[in-house]
């Protein structure tokens, strides 16, 4: 039976790929993300957060 795993996703910064589990230290390590679609896009999802506050910023 395979097993299902949730919320322990990660992007490696140092190696610039989706990790799951234990892998890289956190502090080289983005997330943890739910699924694995969503922690290849975390540098996106960085630059809208990012995006998002500089605009708020300037209000």
């Amino acid at each position: 039976m395979s097993e299902t795993h949730t919320g322990d996703w990660w992007y490696c910064l140092k190696h610039m790929r989706v990790e799951q589990g234990p892998g890289c230290p956190n502090r080289e390590r983005m997330g943890p993300y739910e699924t694995e679609a969503t922690a290849a896009r975390a540098l996106a999802i960085a630059a809208e957060r990012n995006e998002e506050w500089e605009a708020e910023d300037e209000r």
